[in-house]
């Protein structure tokens, strides 16, 4: 959808006058015509830029933005006003209800506040949080504007302004407000009123102090687009954690920084987090705020496969941090970390113990393997839970940033030190050089619960994972990104999620989900599918209507209509459920990722994250490394690549002739999504990278291997006897089929062999490939049918030849 289209569908009717007027600006990059036009000529040259058009274009341009940034302004300190104005409300009304419980028990009358009260009060701060969720849009909408207006401007005219301009957005910074303090004071007055002024209790650091994690944790990647909004959503049901709430909140009170370590010459650590193989681990020293924090955490995370009945679990430790490098060192003993807390007595026994036996395990790893500071991530992190209950926790990692911390290149960053000291927390890192940076481009998401076996999630938290706010990314992992993205000469295999981190995230409204304003439905969000980079420069020459404003909100109106009626067309176009109702009202659209898992395909067991130079890759190394050892093992190799070679160019030839083998055209909507769900999107690795695609191996599957392959020994062995009894009991035409028996038991002995150990190698190395066997059981059974044939053919031609010769 083009930006102008999106901005008159999306803006709100009240703040109709305070856009961008882009319109208008994008009017004004057209000149006069060179000649009036006429029938022949229609669209006759325009008159060249001039500096007289630059200063009005500029003046103009300089008025919107005024404009755009003195109404934020304004409402952004209305905001502040009647968030204060709400919070005196509340606590008036609590602390009534408060005197009433006490004046109960001493037997008096109170006017204690009603039902209705706290409705009123709900309501007036639903209306807030919606006010806080439309001034960000606004911002949102008209920045995109201005980026957009410039762009086309420098485009169209050939005069730069892009520079200049930026220098005007900073004097007038609208775009760089932070609602996170809003989101806090409200999180905390709207728990009080959803409560009636009984919030939960609890030690809001639990989470902070608890040393072993189990939870089921599922991630999502969020828009920056919508981070506003998905905090709001969340904030309705679950308080924003707040670990210390007699400090008044700060940005650094939210900052988290973790330096996860690795040996540089294995990257151990780095590939068993990204195979999850069984007991892989990551050892990481995280700490919570500024570069001054005295507490650091000893992490360590320990991934457990299902089969083995134990849980992944995180456990961890607190250690002052000027003796941080010493422990990792060796030159502080464990015994000298737990001494105080013995001493104190504020820990239990055995608490201490599992702590000290922790310390000496990720001390002697650190030490043993030669584990090194490899990568920081950064983040600030919005949790939401009730104090103290860690059922139910859900939270937000904005402004991620990845950051070298290796000596690898001969840079000194971290030295001998545990961290490098120039990388603090002042997001976006100007210090820090940019090649030794990774802005990740979105905020994630990540929804932990503690349920009981069988028990479902709450129902927002599944209304809230499958709208179009975000996008399910399933095992992504911070250390694993910023180690593969920041080593890109060392990391050769990369995390499934690579190749899509160019694709827009962003998807269309499925249906009405996000945040109401009472008394009113739902405004449609701006997080359709607006391509920030998309070049809408097709400029009409007709001039633009001159409109009255009622018939300006007639458009916005009739825009508005005709955007949730392609909604519904849009959801009707991608199928129904398996339940028979329209996927948008069950949940938001398939994707195209979960399109192509819910597709079957004919082609490939695993055909989505793919990397087509990957096996002509493997196979020159083997043919480099036969080269070098040479003899009779380069001349099988030889032999094996050619006959593979063969194999594809006549299994591909088959395809093009087969009336299945081509593909339907990609017929797509108005916002680009394709309609039909037997869509195959195939993504490829960069130049000698390959990707690798989870492939979970339990122990069943050594298992299963193993039973096919004493199955099929089995039936070659009744073959085998077959053949053996004809050959030992039979005449001479039972010898021509006892050899044909033989044949065939030897060919499926030989074949079942080689499958085993093939399909031994690719599951020890959790390659993604098709383990289906359609070949081996077809000409095993047109060879046994050649086998009863030629015998019955021989014994019936025989047969009739010897009456025959008796009747001769």
């Amino acid at each position: 959808m083009r930006f102008g289209q999106q901005l008159r569908s999306s803006l709100l009717k009240d703040w109709y006058y305070y856009y961008i007027a882009y319109d208008d600006l994008k009017a004004q990059l057209k000149t006069d015509f060179v000649t009036a036009p006429t029938k022949t000529n229609p669209k006759p040259n325009r008159k060249p830029w001039t500096e007289d058009n630059e200063r009005r274009f500029v003046r103009e341009l300089e008025q919107e933005l005024g404009k755009v940034a003195d109404f934020q302004e304004v409402k952004s300190r209305e905001i502040v006003q009647r968030i204060k104005a709400s919070e005196k409300e509340v606590n008036d009304v609590v602390s009534r209800a408060e005197r009433q419980a006490a004046d109960e028990l001493r037997g008096s009358q109170v006017d204690a506040p009603t039902e209705e009260d706290f409705l009123l009060l709900e309501e007036d701060l639903s209306d807030i949080i919606a006010d806080v969720h439309d001034l960000a849009k606004f911002v949102q909408l008209n920045y995109t504007g201005f980026q957009k207006i410039i762009k086309k401007h420098d485009k169209q005219t050939s005069w730069h302004l892009k520079p200049v301009f930026a220098a005007r957005l900073k004097a007038k910074p609208f775009f760089k407000d932070n609602y996170d303090a809003f989101i806090v004071k409200l999180s905390k007055l709207y728990d009080l009123v959803r409560t009636r002024g009984n919030p939960v209790k609890g030690d809001s650091s639990a989470g902070g102090k608890q040393q072993n994690f189990v939870r089921q944790t599922t991630k999502y990647w969020v828009h920056p687009d919508n981070i506003t909004e998905v905090k709001l959503i969340l904030m309705k049901h679950l308080p924003v954690l707040v670990f210390n709430a007699n400090k008044e909140w700060d940005p650094s009170d939210s900052a988290i920084s973790s330096i996860y370590y690795d040996n540089t010459d294995t990257w151990e650590l780095y590939m068993g987090r990204l195979k999850k193989t069984e007991g892989a681990e990551a050892i990481r020293l995280r700490w919570y705020g500024g570069m001054n924090e005295d507490n650091i955490f000893i992490e360590r995370k320990t991934h457990r496969e299902d089969w083995t009945g134990e849980k992944s679990v995180k456990a961890r430790f607190k250690l002052k941090e000027k003796n941080v490098n010493d422990y990792l060192s060796g030159k502080l003993t464990v015994e000298s970390i737990f001494e105080k807390d013995r001493r104190e007595g504020k820990k239990s026994e055995k608490a201490i113990d599992e702590e000290e036996q922790l310390a000496r395990e990720i001390q002697y790893r650190v030490i043993t393997r030669r584990l090194v500071p490899v990568t920081r991530s950064f983040y600030h992190r919005t949790a939401f839970q009730l104090p103290g209950d860690a059922r139910v926790r859900v939270s937000l990692d904005s402004e991620l940033t990845m950051i070298r911390e290796d000596n690898l290149d001969g840079k000194t960053r971290a030295g001998k030190n545990w961290r490098r000291p120039d990388a603090g927390i002042d997001f976006p890192f100007k210090k820090v050089p940019q090649e030794d940076l990774e802005l990740f481009p979105y905020a994630v998401l990540e929804v932990k619960l503690q349920t009981q076996a069988g028990q479902e999630p709450p129902q927002w938290i599944r209304d809230l994972t499958a709208c179009h706010l975000v996008e399910a990314v399933p095992k992504f992992s911070k250390f694993i990104h910023g180690t593969a993205t920041l080593n890109p000469n060392r990391i050769h295999l990369i995390p499934f999620w690579m190749p899509q981190m160019d694709v827009d995230i962003r998807k269309p409204i499925t249906h009405k989900f996000g945040i109401d304003r009472p008394g009113q439905s739902t405004d449609i969000s701006t997080s359709g599918n607006m391509d920030p980079d998309s070049d809408d420069d097709d400029f009409e020459d007709e001039e633009p209507p001159v409109v009255e404003e009622n018939e300006d909100l007639r458009r916005l109106r009739a825009a508005r209509d005709a955007l949730e009626q392609h909604d519904l067309e849009q959801r009707r176009d991608y199928g129904t459920a398996s339940n028979g109702e329209v996927n948008g009202a069950a949940g938001n659209s398939l994707d195209v990722e979960e399109r192509i898992a819910a597709a079957p395909n004919t082609a490939n067991d695993y055909p989505l994250y793919d990397s087509d130079d990957e096996d002509e890759e493997l196979a020159n190394h083997e043919l480099e490394e036969a080269r070098r050892v040479g003899g009779l093992h380069y001349y099988q190799t030889i032999a094996k690549h050619h006959i593979v070679n063969l194999g594809s160019k006549l299994s591909s030839m088959g395809k093009k002739l087969s009336p299945h083998g081509s593909t339907m055209p990609v017929q797509t909507t108005q916002l680009g999504i394709p309609k039909y769900t037997g869509e195959t999107k195939r993504f490829k690795a960069p130049p000698g990278k390959r990707i690798h695609v989870p492939v979970r191996i339990e122990p069943k599957v050594h298992l299963a291997t193993e039973r096919t392959f004493l199955a099929w020994l089995e039936f070659s062995i009744i073959l085998a006897s077959i053949a053996a009894a004809l050959l030992n009991f039979g005449d001479g035409l039972a010898l021509l089929s006892a050899w044909a028996f033989t044949l065939v038991a030897a060919a499926a002995m030989l074949y079942s062999l080689g499958l085993y150990l093939w399909r031994v190698r690719m599951t020890r190395k959790r390659r993604a490939v098709s383990y289906h066997d359609w070949f081996g059981p077809s000409v095993l059974c047109f060879g046994l049918l050649v086998s009863v044939a030629v015998s019955f053919g021989l014994r019936v031609g025989g047969g009739a030849g010897n009456k025959g010769g008796l009747k001769g």
